[in-house]
């Protein structure tokens, strides 16, 4: 019986500290942003896009030096 009355403590006292730690969280604004991270998601190919167009344009330049020496 002693074993319960522990394990009801504990358990009581691991909610309380979850309730203290999102409270803090809520107070600090941590929950405020609710849209930025799925539209985030959106944009990151763009950004990626970006990235690649600039890893193309070095070789697409050294081809147009090779045609221009070429000639």
């Amino acid at each position: 019986m002693d074993i319960l009355y522990l394990m009801i403590i504990c358990s009581v006292s691991l909610a309380v500290i979850f309730l203290i730690i999102f409270i803090i969280g809520a107070k600090n604004g941590q929950f405020e942003d609710d849209e930025s991270p799925a539209v985030r998601m959106l944009f990151d190919s763009e950004i990626q896009k970006e990235k690649d167009q600039e890893k193309k344009q070095p070789e697409d330049e050294i081809e147009e030096d090779e045609k221009i020496d070429k000639k």
